[in-house]
């Protein structure tokens, strides 16, 4: 299974919702690889709790081989770090990812990501894809790599008319490139209950058919705690509030994957703001 975790939006917590996802599955005994592709390289150190400048065999560098003419590349998984979590591994961001764009672009390299985690099911049951707050050459990349995805949504007016937007760019994706990309649901996070305006758009996004899931993510300090010691929730506080939401919405993806569960809607669904 290859699900990437997207939004254009910054700021939604992809890298944390990417992280304590894969974390748990990696608890759960699946051996589980996190590919970061976003610059800024948070889900990175979260993980590995090192600086990005200490860190060789990065993504970058992945992709940098396939535009050289090096006799003697490596494989995919020479790219992949161990993590201090039992089966949880890591194939690091770089800032180099952003002078290598341009590059990989007009070689139209697209694909390279795909080839690389084929390669890569053998010794990974499970990969997530975490992205960059962009519709660029890396996420368009994650989006044709993988078989599911997840759209972080935080409460406000704008992500909401953000979410049209990105429903539109992903049936684009599976019409050009990707007809089995399954959109397995909008997660709300940071969310507030007592709050009248979140709860308003939620109710508003089922209304319209809308593929929102029914685990809200709450708000709580305990992620950034989590993020300061570079361990995720499942590892620090697993028996707290958040920790538990992530575990109920790890299960329920995995039911849904394995036919368990049902999902609201598995279709990308489209509404003109």
């Amino acid at each position: 299974m290859k699900r990437v975790v997207f939004n254009q939006k910054g700021g939604v917590g992809k890298s944390s919702i990417t992280s304590n996802l894969a974390a748990i599955s990696a608890r759960n005994g699946i051996k589980t690889l996190v590919v970061d592709l976003d610059t800024q390289g948070n889900t990175t150190q979260y993980l590995l709790g090192q600086p990005l400048h200490e860190i060789e065999n990065t993504v970058a560098d992945l992709f940098e081989q396939t535009v050289s003419f090096n006799l003697f590349s490596k494989e995919p998984f020479d790219f992949v770090h161990e993590t201090p979590f039992p089966n949880l591994f890591v194939m690091p961001s770089s800032p180099n990812l952003d002078h290598l764009e341009g590059k990989l672009e007009s070689r139209y390299k697209i694909y390279k990501l795909k080839d690389a985690l084929t390669k890569l099911e053998d010794d990974f049951e499970a990969i997530y894809i975490d992205t960059p707050p962009a519709l660029n050459f890396y996420s368009r990349s994650a989006l044709i790599a993988a078989e599911r995805c997840l759209i972080p949504f935080d409460c406000d007016e704008f992500s909401r008319q953000a979410l049209y937007t990105l429903l539109g760019t992903l049936q684009e994706i599976r019409d050009d490139h990707n007809a089995t990309l399954e959109v397995e649901g909008v997660i709300a996070n940071q969310f507030q209950p007592r709050a009248r305006l979140p709860k308003q758009l939620l109710e508003e996004l089922i209304a319209e058919d809308l593929p929102l899931l029914p685990i809200y993510l709450s708000a709580s300090v305990k992620m950034r705690e989590s993020h300061q010691q570079s361990k995720p929730l499942i590892h620090m506080a697993a028996s707290h509030k958040l920790t538990q939401q992530f575990v109920e919405l790890h299960d329920l993806l995995n039911d849904k994957k394995s036919g368990k569960g049902k999902s609201r809607s598995s279709k990308v669904k489209v509404k003109t703001a």
